[in-house]
């Protein structure tokens, strides 16, 4: 036997229930991290899923876009053919050839007269870009939020290129499109007041005088309201 000063100390065995408590914490966590792992993997799953419908969305999604254009194109054609035919009295139609590159659309337009095509940059002396471009003006304010941005339209002698007897065919065309619109117009010109009295609701008279710029009121439908 050993000398009593040099007997090994009886220490107590440590008890196992604070290692079980460790044990079933990891056990928890080891099944909180499959559970997440699973809906993970599922979540992978839809995502790669959705992945390999994107090239057929992206077609489809550009298949109605462009037959969208075509429409709303077309439909623009339309009412500017007949808006050119009742100011210049002849037997054309404005056609409208849409393209999509890169994402992008595209128009060009021009003038066909017998089933002959025209420049609408040529020829007409201007008066089918002027018209063209106060049908196209319009339309572009109407694809603007109303919230935003007023209806408020300035033609700057959009009817520099008509003969006098066809502006007020011009006038009663933007008239029109104004009411049908809810636009105001305001339209400068330096043809005679007289051609734009059957539809105008307001004409003033610019006229250069020694003191500076005579104003002088020619009409006013609203003055009595």
């Amino acid at each position: 036997m050993l000398p009593d000063s040099i007997q090994p100390a009886t220490m107590p065995l440590p008890s196992p229930l604070h290692l079980r408590k460790r044990v079933d914490g990891l056990l928890r966590d080891l099944s909180r991290s499959r559970t997440d792992l699973g809906r993970r993997q599922r979540e992978l799953a839809d995502v790669r899923s959705y992945l390999g419908l994107a090239p057929q969305v992206e077609e489809a999604l550009k298949y109605l876009s462009q037959q969208l254009f075509d429409r709303v194109v077309g439909l623009l054609q339309d009412k500017l053919t007949i808006a050119l035919q009742e100011v210049l009295e002849q037997p054309i139609r404005l056609k409208a050839q849409t393209d999509f590159k890169r994402g992008g659309a595209s128009v060009e337009f021009c003038i066909e007269r017998e089933g002959r095509h025209e420049d609408i940059m040529k020829g007409q002396g201007g008066s089918v870009t002027n018209i063209l471009s106060i049908g196209l003006r319009m339309f572009a304010l109407t694809a603007l939020d109303p919230k935003h941005h007023r209806r408020f339209l300035v033609l700057d002698e959009q009817d520099c290129w008509l003969r006098p007897d066809l502006v007020p065919r011009l006038v009663k065309i933007i008239h029109d499109a104004g009411r049908a619109l809810g636009f105001q117009v305001l339209l400068i010109s330096h043809h005679d007041t007289d051609l734009f009295e059957r539809y105008a609701d307001r004409i003033y008279r610019f006229s250069p005088h020694a003191d500076g710029v005579k104003v002088e009121i020619v009409q006013d439908d609203h003055a009595s309201s």
